[in-house]
C-alpha cells in the first residue's frame, strides 16, 4: 500500500499505480527534492537530449536491465553532473534507480530482466522528467 496525498491514509497498490506518476512522485518528499543543478544543465546543453537520451539507454540497459544486479538499490549515485551524469539523478527523482523502486512505484517485478518496452518506458520517463526540470 502507498501514502496518499494527506500521508495519514493508505491507497491500495492498484489505486496508486492508477494515479499520474509525475503526481505521485510529486508527493514523496524525497523524489521532489531533486532537480537540476546548473552543473547538470550545461552538461544537457552541451550534449543535447539525443545524446542524453542514448546515454540513458545505456545506463539503464547495464545498471537496471539484468535480472541479477549485485548491488541492486546501491547502482545508482546520488550525483548530477559535474561528478555524476544528469540521468542518475532523474532515477532518483523518478523512482527508476532500482529494481525495488521500480517495482513500488511502476509495477515491474524485480528478479528478471527487463523487455525492450520496459527499458524504452524507464527511458522515457527519466527524459520525461529531464524535459519538465528543463521548463
Amino acid at each position: 500500500m502507498a501514502r496518499s496525498a494527506d500521508r495519514n491514509s493508505f491507497v491500495p497498490r492498484e489505486e496508486w499505480l492508477k494515479i499520474d506518476l509525475f503526481e505521485r512522485l510529486s508527493r514523496s518528499a524525497f523524489r521532489s527534492r531533486f532537480h537540476l543543478s546548473a552543473a547538470d544543465r550545461a552538461y544537457l546543453q552541451a550534449r543535447g537530449l539525443a545524446t542524453v537520451r542514448t546515454h540513458a539507454y545505456d545506463l539503464v540497459r547495464k545498471r537496471l536491465a539484468p535480472a541479477r544486479i549485485p548491488n541492486d538499490g546501491k547502482q545508482t549515485p546520488m550525483r548530477g553532473a559535474p561528478k555524476g551524469h544528469p540521468v542518475f539523478l532523474a532515477q532518483h527523482a523518478t523512482a527508476t534507480c532500482c529494481r525495488g523502486c521500480l517495482y513500488t512505484w511502476h509495477g515491474i517485478p524485480a528478479k528478471r530482466a527487463l523487455t525492450d518496452a520496459e527499458i524504452d518506458y524507464v527511458v522515457n520517463v527519466i527524459m520525461t522528467w529531464i524535459g519538465r526540470e528543463l521548463k
